[in-house]
């Protein structure tokens, strides 16, 4: 199957939309990597949480809620230059579902309010009509529970 990459640059209280849908819905998508990685690498302290989400987020936070359906992907990542200990701790927790839908990201340092680079690999994957149906059925149950 095809892989599709995206990476960029998250601000602090930053969310991020990346198109995937299509007009009949029979292109899916798996989560297959996910990183994260602070933009100034040796800062004194941060920590961030990227979230990938299955439907849009008004405001990002730091809670991390695995109970939460549309929680696709979490990432945390903690520095401390200072440290003698572990100067840096990564964490990157992904659910192995098939998607349709555009994804949003979301970004908070609460620390210092740094920015974070992030990396994601997709795999690319023909619906039948059958998981097309059933991951559309996700997506406006999704929409409309929020």
């Amino acid at each position: 199957m095809p892989i599709k990459s995206f990476r960029g640059l998250l601000a602090d209280q930053a969310t991020e939309t990346i198109s995937l849908h299509t007009n009949n819905g029979s292109v899916g998508y798996r989560i297959k990597k996910f990183e994260i990685l602070a933009q100034k690498p040796g800062n004194v302290h941060n920590e961030s949480v990227v979230k990938i989400y299955s439907v849009p987020q008004t405001t990002p936070d730091a809670f991390i809620d695995f109970s939460d359906n549309t929680l696709l992907a979490v990432g945390y990542i903690s520095t401390d230059a200072s440290s003698t200990q572990s100067p840096e701790d990564i964490v990157i927790i992904f659910d192995n579902v098939k998607f349709n839908q555009d994804i949003y990201l979301t970004h908070v340092d609460v620390e210092v309010g740094e920015s974070v680079n992030y990396y994601i690999e997709l795999e690319q994957i023909k619906l039948d009509l059958n998981e097309n149906t059933v991951a559309t059925l996700k997506d406006i149950r999704n929409i409309a529970s929020q």
